[in-house]
């Protein structure tokens, strides 16, 4: 899954991103509302955390021009303000959550799971196809009950395709949602990681469950 955090304190943007991207977030960052809203508007983010003590561009600014845009991405905001107004106030210029500094890690980490179970429809972190179950809280796998050790990168890839089970992905939008924008962007490596995921989950002459959309990408769905 993608995050966008747009923050002007260095300490707590870098904090924040080493935690996000040891839970197996991608991750890009931003110092300033200026920088931070052409980040908003040119990527295809699960979740933005926005302050609202920003230079350039306040965050409550911000926030009204990327809903001004029809831009429905989940916005959960930041911030040392922490008065019943300054709350109703972002809420009703179309955030998704608030979250007054100082908080938990472990509490932002929930807050952005329940907004990527909303954005996917999903009604909770276990997420089942046919005898597969990815547990998007505790990054787990099983397959008929028995746990299937994956990479950083394949549950990512996994993660996505469960998301949208059913549905088409293409190669391009698992590649939005795992890598972040500083990394160089590989033809393959989805194709790699394709692979050996059906190896890790097909043992034992498991039905397969990843089919590929030729030229298009993937799909994830019991079999028939």
């Amino acid at each position: 899954m993608r995050i966008l955090m747009i923050e002007d304190y260095a300490p707590l943007r870098k904090a924040i991103t080493q935690g996000l991207r040891e839970a197996g977030f991608a991750v890009d960052t931003t110092k300033d509302g200026d920088e931070g809203l052409a980040f908003a508007e040119a990527g295809d983010y699960d979740v933005i955390l926005l302050d609202l003590m920003l230079p350039k561009i306040d965050g409550l600014t911000l926030l009204q021009r990327l809903r001004a845009q029809r831009n429905a991405v989940h916005i959960l905001i930041l911030t040392a303000k922490d008065t019943l107004d300054d709350r109703v106030k972002g809420l009703n210029m179309g955030a998704d959550d608030y979250l007054v500094k100082p908080f938990a890690f472990e509490e932002l980490l929930a807050r952005i799971h329940a907004l990527v179970r909303r954005k996917y429809n999903a009604k909770s972190s276990l997420l089942q196809i046919d005898d597969l179950e990815v547990d998007t809280v505790a990054k787990a796998v099983t397959r008929s009950g028995r746990p299937v050790e994956l990479t950083a990168h394949e549950y990512a890839v996994l993660e996505v395709l469960a998301l949208k089970a059913d549905r088409v992905v293409t190669r391009a939008m698992i590649w939005d949602r795992i890598y972040d924008y500083s990394a160089e962007q590989n033809s393959n490596v989805i194709d790699v990681f394709i692979g050996n995921l059906r190896k890790k989950l097909e043992r034992e002459g498991a039905p397969r469950l990843i089919h590929t959309r030729r030229g298009i990408g993937y799909v994830l769905r019991a079999p028939a």
